[in-house]
């Protein structure tokens, strides 16, 4: 099926438009872009930048996507920004490319749904299912796992990550990486146990539940430096494989974890 671009919309000849896109009125889009089969985008979108898009997005008015980073290293060199499949991008979001200081490239996953107001910095990775809402706001150079959520108002420092299943609460600062499978919320942001729900939810059973909630314990209420948590939780994750997921982010985390 072909694309349908209203006839006020600006589209650089040079860009990859699939089947089945759709672009509003008044949208501009760059020569250095690509857009997969089935994107929706709507009015007073600005795509530019070398920008990549994958299949069946929906991208809503105003948004910025592509647009160089907020960063006075930056010089003019050919970073990219990748979005996946599946996303819902809501108004007024803004995506910049990556850097040369980093890998080069902004990365979104699929599934994720991101309300109005978004801003994703330069070389920032998020990965899928993903749900960020009102003016959540990452600084360069951070990471944020599957299946996290981040609250309203959300800031989160540069180099920070955000593990799996991670939920914060409305207004939440972020100065520090946040484990898995938490919930944080406050200014700075302070660990306030594991989100049971959002677990339950995505399929988790009680004894997973359970042993997560020991892990939680070991790390956070037992007076163990964290290098003895880490060992405590190495035995631990002989037998809940999902207690697995702590040490591989304990071994990439470089800001610390909140406390």
């Amino acid at each position: 099926m072909a694309a349908r671009i209203h006839p006020t919309a600006l589209v650089a000849p040079e860009a990859k438009i699939g089947d089945g896109v759709e672009i509003g009125a008044y949208s501009i889009v760059g020569e250095a872009v690509e857009i997969g089969d089935r994107t929706w985008v709507g009015p007073h979108a600005v795509i530019t930048g070398r920008t990549r898009i994958g299949r069946d997005n929906r991208i809503y008015q105003f948004s910025s996507l592509g647009e160089v980073p907020q960063d006075k290293k930056y010089a003019g060199e050919p970073t990219r920004l990748e979005i996946g499949d599946r996303n819902t991008i809501r108004e007024f979001c803004t995506f910049n490319v990556g850097t040369a200081q980093d890998r080069g490239v902004t990365q979104v996953g699929n599934d994720n749904w991101i309300m109005a107001y978004v801003h994703i910095a330069h070389d920032c990775v998020v990965g899928d299912h993903v749900i960020f809402a009102n003016n959540a706001q990452l600084a360069g150079h951070v990471r944020v796992d599957d299946w996290a959520i981040l609250g309203g108002y959300t800031g989160v420092h540069q180099f920070c990550r955000v593990g799996a299943h991670v939920m914060t609460a409305v207004g939440t600062v972020l100065l520090q990486d946040v484990p898995p499978y938490l919930m944080a919320a406050g200014n700075t942001a302070s660990p306030y146990g594991v989100n049971v729900e959002g677990l339950k939810r995505r399929g988790f059973q009680p004894e997973a539940i359970r042993a997560l909630k020991q892990a939680y314990r070991v790390i956070y209420k037992s007076g163990l430096m964290l290098e003895e948590a880490r060992e405590k939780l190495a035995e631990m994750a002989q037998t809940h494989p999902d207690i697995q997921l702590f040490l591989d982010f304990f071994a990439v985390s470089t800001r610390g974890i909140i406390r």
